[in-house]
């Protein structure tokens, strides 16, 4: 592992190839998801004990929708034992300091899963030590149309002046206000775009890629990223 001085702040994982890691087995794809849930369970945790303090998981995106409705509804359901679980693992959460927060319009999907949401988020606002982002129904440039809108509206009731509007007032109308801007971004399966994820968030981070499709992804190959980027010299457009 790297030095505690050199882990970044903020890590963003896109959980890429579940699908097609149940193709190669012959599986259907929903088994691809739950194993995938598996390995989000494994490197959340991970993240925290190391001492990650935001890590935030590509969950289901605004295009997702668009998929078939039985793989949408087998995420769905994952989504829901991944909320009972949390329930259960209340006490073992809290010890880790875990805060869950869900960033996306969470409006968009069923509403049981939303008042679990709700009550998961509620339940941990107050833990400190890692906060795990589960980004769903999220797209980044909805994101931003978003925090702009929010804006325009300020602008509209005279609450603020066109000439106010800085990078700080779009980052504080994100669903990530008050969160450092990604340091690193981990993309598994050999896919390398940023798929609509974190995009102002992520204007100057890391990339790291790996073939591994994520349902094989392990906590060695997080600690590999890890390592890489604590190799690397972040300028941030300077010398």
């Amino acid at each position: 592992m790297t030095d505690a001085e050199k882990l970044p702040s903020h890590v963003g994982i896109i959980m890429d190839g579940n699908g097609r890691w149940a193709r190669q087995k012959g599986l259907e794809r929903s088994e691809g998801h739950k194993q995938g849930a598996e390995v989000f369970r494994d490197i959340c945790t991970h993240a925290a004990d190391i001492g990650i303090k935001y890590v935030t998981f590509y969950a289901f995106s605004t295009e997702n929708w668009k998929r078939p409705q039985a793989e949408v509804s087998s995420i769905m359901d994952i989504f829901r034992t991944f909320l009972k679980e949390a329930e259960d693992r209340q006490q073992e959460n809290e010890e880790r300091g875990l805060r869950f927060r869900f960033i996306g319009d969470i409006g968009g999907i069923p509403e049981d899963i939303a008042v679990r949401v709700n009550a998961l988020e509620e339940r941990s606002s107050d833990k400190t030590k890692t906060t795990v982002n589960l980004a769903v129904n999220y797209g980044g440039r909805d994101e931003i149309v978003r925090a702009v809108r929010r804006i325009a509206e300020m602008v509209k009731k005279g609450e603020a002046e066109p000439s106010d509007i800085d990078g700080a007032m779009i980052s504080g109308g994100l669903f990530t206000a008050g969160q450092p801007d990604a340091d690193l971004i981990i993309r598994p399966s050999g896919e390398q775009r940023l798929s609509n994820f974190l995009i102002w968030q992520s204007a100057y981070a890391e990339f790291w890629y790996s073939d591994v499709l994520w349902p094989d992804f392990t906590k060695d190959d997080f600690d590999k990223a890890l390592e890489a980027y604590a190799a690397r010299s972040r300028r941030f457009g300077g010398i």
